[in-house]
Parts: structure tokens; C-alpha cells; sequence
């Protein structure tokens, strides 16, 4: 089944810029018939507007595009020391959805700080938090796309990014609504709601090993956003993607045999696989943190992810999802949309 998807994943990479153009291009058109806007279509379905952007306006269609080729290269530089592809740390893609994500993650509902709008992951001390280590690799690969693109605001770059990113790993379509802005300087959270203090990230262990402990930290975070058990367990399924990295979270390894495809493997991995503490790493003591693997040792879990099968309101969700990989693409597509709109004042 896994090599089936990686051979599925591998046609779709290889398609032709002209084919997504010609694509989009349809899809718009269609919409246009239907008497609906093209921008309004093309930019909730994550596709690119299908006429030449005016001065000042960013060009969604050539965009896309350059987006989109990013994340197909397997040479866009992702350094690390753990031997993957793109120089150690793997395709660029997964690094993507997780950029997008800790930019929005940092969202609370009470007191409407945080979220995406800002791009304040740009500045120290932000930058820094414990939680984006690494994600300097992903800002740095789209500052080439920025000077290209100017006119687009670096706060809808890096969300945009990751909704591409979804689409380029076999992923649902997410939608995309532009409209934030970006923070001119680092600023004092307590002059500029949309900077916050490090800590608003979901970690990996809460000190228990992925039980009752952690499982209440998972809905702390998560319920500070505004997200219920369902969505909670649907947006962990982007766990499907990448790797950890001892360079950077300090964990090992990927989740599944298939880290640059989207899909339920995730949720099929922690029902069906064996799950140990890792004990070795290539043949030495593991002197990392607290991690779960597989027999093979070449995949694992972090004990938040064992905590969603653990957990007996989590499991449930694990396992819908685990059996049908369309009810989790449209369960993910939801909460990572609301995810990445969280806090960004629309006009």
C-alpha cells in the first residue's frame, strides 16, 4: 500500500508547470461560467488568479506557481545532520505545513492575541522559541519568492506556503484567504497583540510519556485556540509529513515510510505498529528525549502522538480517520483553514 501511494505521490510531482497552469486555468474558468468571481474561486481553492496581477497586487497565479516548484526541488537547501535528502533534513514541503502552522499556533481565543497575522516569527525573540527550531531553514528558502513577489505580505507568504505545501504532498485542498499584514519591528507583546511569549506551542511530552499529563497539555494548547478533540486528533494527522531532527527538536526520525505524502498512514501506523522507548540509535545509547519507535527502529512517535491512542476521547477520532483517509482530508482541510485564520483581522 505504501509503495503504491509513493508511486501515485511520484506522477504527481513530476506534472509539468504548464499542465498546473493549464489546470488552474480550467477550474477558474469553469467558476467564471458559474457565475462566480475568479479570484474569490481561485484563492479558496488555493489556486492562483487566472489573469496578470495590476501594479501593487500580487500575481496568485505566478505565485503558486514558484511556490509549487519549490517544493518539488530536491535541492532547495534543508541542512541538518541526520542524513536525509536536501542536505540532511529532508523534502522542504513538510518544513512548509509546520511553518504555517507555528506561525498561527500561537493563537489564544480569550484574549485574541497571536495567530498568524504579523509574520512575527521574523524577529528574535520569537525566531528563538523552542518550538520553531529549524524553521530559520524554511523562512530563508522563501526570501528568493519574497523579492520576487513584493507586493505579497510576508505574514501570507509563509501561510500560503503551507497550504501549498498540502497540495504538493497529496494533501486536500485547503483554501487560502489573503489579508495580514506584517509587523514593521519586534515589539513588546504587551504593545502588540499579535507578538506572544514562548510557551503558546504544543510540546511533545509533558513529562509522563505521552499519558494523562500530556494528554492534558495537548487539550490546554489546543483548546487556547479554540479547537475541540476531533479537530485536535485531524490536525496531528499533519504528522503524516517530515521528520524530527536531533539538530533541532532534538527527537529522531520520521512518523511513516511515506514523509512527503499526505495521507491517513499516520493514524494507521499508531493503531496497527508496535510502539517501544527507544533504547539505541545506530547502534548506541539514545541520549535524546523520551521518544517511542518501531521494531524496525526506523520509525517513530512522540509521545503526544501515543497520548491520541492512549487517551479514550482521542482514540475514537484515531480510529475514523485510521478508516477512512477522505474523512480525514476534509476534517483536516477544516481545522487547518481555522487554524491559519485564527486572530487575522479580514477585511
Amino acid at each position: 500500500r505504501t509503495d503504491a501511494m509513493f508511486r501515485v505521490f511520484s506522477l504527481g510531482r513530476v506534472a509539468s508547470s504548464f499542465a498546473r497552469r493549464a489546470a488552474a486555468s480550467q477550474r477558474v474558468a469553469v467558476a467564471v461560467a458559474a457565475g462566480t468571481t475568479v479570484s474569490a474561486v481561485a484563492l479558496a481553492a488555493a489556486a492562483p488568479t487566472a489573469c496578470k496581477a495590476a501594479k501593487g497586487e500580487v500575481d496568485w497565479y505566478k505565485l503558486r506557481d514558484d511556490l509549487m516548484e519549490l517544493m518539488e526541488s530536491d535541492s532547495a537547501p534543508n541542512p541538518s545532520v541526520d542524513g536525509a535528502s536536501n542536505g540532511g533534513g529532508g523534502s522542504v514541503a513538510p518544513m512548509m505545513v509546520r511553518l504555517a502552522w507555528h506561525c498561527a499556533g500561537t493563537y489564544d481565543v480569550k484574549t485574541g492575541t497571536g495567530g498568524s497575522d504579523g509574520a512575527t516569527m521574523r524577529f528574535k525573540p520569537e525566531a528563538d522559541h523552542g518550538g520553531n527550531a529549524g524553521l530559520h531553514h524554511a523562512r530563508a528558502l522563501l526570501e528568493p519568492i519574497k523579492r520576487m513577489h513584493p507586493n505579497v505580505t510576508y505574514a501570507d507568504l509563509y501561510v500560503y506556503a503551507g497550504v501549498i505545501a498540502v497540495e504538493a504532498c497529496g494533501g486536500p485542498n485547503v483554501g487560502f484567504r489573503p489579508g495580514r499584514s506584517d509587523a514593521a519591528k519586534p515589539t513588546p507583546p504587551s504593545e502588540d497583540k499579535r507578538f506572544t511569549p514562548d510557551g503558546r506551542l504544543p510540546g511533545a511530552d509533558a513529562g509522563d510519556g505521552g499519558k494523562a499529563a500530556t494528554a492534558q497539555h495537548i487539550r490546554d494548547i489546543f483548546y487556547r485556540m479554540g479547537f475541540n478533540d476531533q479537530e485536535i486528533v485531524a490536525l496531528s494527522g499533519a504528522h503524516a509529513l517530515g521528520r524530527c531532527h536531533t539538530d533541532r527538536s532534538g527527537y529522531w526520525g520520521p512518523w511513516t515510510r511515506a514523509e512527503t505524502t499526505l495521507s491517513n498512514e499516520y493514524y494507521r501506523e499508531l493503531l496497527e505498529n508496535t510502539w517501544t522507548p527507544k533504547k539505541t540509535h545506530q547502534g548506541k545509547p539514545w541520549k535524546g528525549p523520551m521518544q517511542y519507535e518501531d521494531p524496525t527502529g526506523e520509525l517513530m512517535m512522540l509521545p503526544s502522538d501515543m497520548a491520541l491512542v492512549w487517551d479514550p476521547k482521542f482514540k475514537p477520532h484515531v480510529e475514523k480517520y485510521a478508516a477512512d483517509e477522505g474523512l480525514f482530508f476534509k476534517d483536516f482541510a477544516k481545522a487547518f483553514k481555522k487554524l491559519l485564520e485564527l486572530g487575522v483581522p479580514f477585511k
